[in-house]
């Protein structure tokens, strides 16, 4: 291209002409208008000049500020303390990088730099060559160094390798409990209010399985959560299941009721049987009542779970033991071995008659159960123990009111993996727990006028009883009145008991 396209440089002047410029700029403001026409285009250049002017003032005075204020935080950094320096945000050294270290971040911490003592570089530095005895003892002393030093590496090595096993467990428990799918909705902290009625600690039974209870005091407790509800035939199933209990050593009953209220009634059967014992109601949330099917005793086990965690327990075996199952008294033998979660079969369970693990070379491989549905885990909720010291490495452990899939969701709030789970009952061939089921029958109405329930009879005594287990109740307006016979004819409960 020509260079006629191009506009001439314009040409550079120093700040004093600029300024000479310019103040002959004001002064020709007095001419003619002719003059002043002829004056700006004389002095557009200088103007631009005035502009080029202030910025390059404003950078030179930029320029001793910045080194003013540099020279201030190096004078800070090496003048203040650490604590001082960390208050105006400049940095706090050698402790900085501690705290850094001690979250992972900056440089790695080691132990072996911990422990040397102030004069470790002197043992390395040469020295003049000692002679004789002096020789002999500064080689021993290096060889006791030496070995040391091995020591510490040895141990550095294997604290290392605890840690990195430690991060490993981490990260699976992160991705676990992190799962979109399902942790994201079910598996969140437990929140339940636990309401103690009654508890004791105090273990009354003397002997158990003839032998006395000193002998049993090694062995991990057993912590039986027993969901329960009041019905008729509530109080004699909690009976019959407490005298399977009372032979049972190093046992803590869990009883969680799902009533409103506390149960006096209740409070003095499980204080009588000497077990020790806690007796907390948990009533299933309004939202879930009207549910067909309703998530029946999952508030009773949340309650439980619960209580464990604020007990901070990591020491013993949790076990979930209906009301109204049979126990056979070598079950508690087996689930007190457990090392993580151990399974076994249950009996009188849906189509098949029994649901458990199916077992190959000592090892579960899959699960025996006519109802999959998708379940990972498809057992029963008698149908497996879990240690606590392995379940306080989770703290989602949860059991969302979803019904039918409790015992499913509970296993895999806890991490469980198929090469993790212990079959017992001899590899699972023998059946150790029924779900056994009582029929269930309406509260029985007595039709009998309240002036005959006083102490004429031991019937006032004997239906009051009745009324707080929730067997029997009186009525003076109901069904029938109360049938009295005597000598095989029925006779009216007004002529007997008058």
């Amino acid at each position: 291209m020509s260079s006629a396209h191009y506009q001439a440089l314009e040409p550079q002047t120093s700040d004093e002409d600029n300024e000479d410029i310019e103040r002959r700029h004001h002064q020709s403001n007095s001419r003619s208008c002719t003059a002043c026409a002829t004056s700006a285009t004389t002095t557009a250049h200088p103007a631009h000049a005035m502009v080029r002017k202030g910025g390059v003032a404003r950078r030179r005075c930029l320029v001793p500020l910045a080194a003013g204020a540099l020279f201030f935080v190096a004078f800070c950094y090496l003048t203040l303390s650490a604590d001082t320096r960390l208050a105006l945000g400049l940095g706090g050294g050698a402790e900085d990088s501690e705290e850094l270290s001690h979250h992972g971040i900056g440089k790695q911490w080691s132990p072996l730099m911990e422990t040397r003592p102030a004069d470790w570089l002197l043992r390395y530095t040469r020295h003049d060559e000692p002679e004789g005895e002096d020789r002999a003892a500064d080689e021993e002393e290096f060889q006791g160094n030496l070995s040391h030093r091995t020591q510490e590496i040895d141990d550095y090595k294997w604290n290392f390798k605890i840690e990195e096993q430690r991060s490993q467990q981490i990260h699976i428990r992160k991705w676990h409990r992190f799962k979109p799918m399902i942790h994201g909705m079910n598996f969140r902290p437990l929140n339940e209010t636990v309401h103690i009625c009654s508890e004791s600690y105090e273990d009354r039974r003397q002997f158990m399985q003839d032998k006395p209870q000193s002998e049993y005091g090694q062995l991990p407790v057993i912590y039986f959560v027993t969901p329960t509800y009041p019905r008729r035939e509530q109080i004699p199933e909690l009976t019959r299941l407490a005298h399977t209990l009372l032979h049972v050593p190093r046992l803590h009953w869990l009883v969680a009721d799902d009533q409103e209220k506390c149960n006096g009634f209740m409070d003095t059967l499980l204080y009588r049987f000497g077990i020790p014992f806690t007796h907390m109601v948990s009533p299933m949330p309004s939202k879930f009542r009207n549910e067909k099917p309703a998530p029946r005793g999952v508030a009773n086990r949340r309650a439980a779970l619960q209580w464990l965690r604020q007990h901070n327990l990591t020491n013993g075996i949790l076990y979930f033991g209906d009301d109204d199952n049979t126990y056979d008294l070598r079950l508690f033998s087996e689930i007190r071995k457990t090392q993580r979660v151990s399974m076994f079969p249950v009996g009188l369970i849906a189509d098949y008659g029994v649901s458990g693990p199916v077992v190959r070379k000592g090892k579960v491989v899959a699960f025996l159960d006519s109802w999959v549905a998708g379940r990972r885990w498809p057992v029963d909720m008698a149908g497996f123990a879990v240690s606590l010291e392995y379940m306080s490495q989770y703290p989602y452990v949860n059991m969302p009111y979803k019904p039918g899939y409790e015992e499913d969701l509970f296993l895999r709030s806890i991490g469980l993996q198929m090469n993790l789970i212990e079959p017992r009952g001899n590899n699972c061939t023998e059946i150790l727990v029924w779900h056994t089921q009582t029929k269930s029958k309406k509260l029985g109405m007595v039709r009998l006028e309240s002036k005959y329930l006083d102490d004429r009879s031991n019937l006032g005594a004997l239906l009051h009883n009745l009324k707080l287990m929730g067997v029997a109740s009186t009525t003076e307006s109901e069904g029938r009145d109360a049938l009295i016979s005597k000598n095989g004819k029925e006779k009216p409960h007004s002529k007997i008991l008058s």
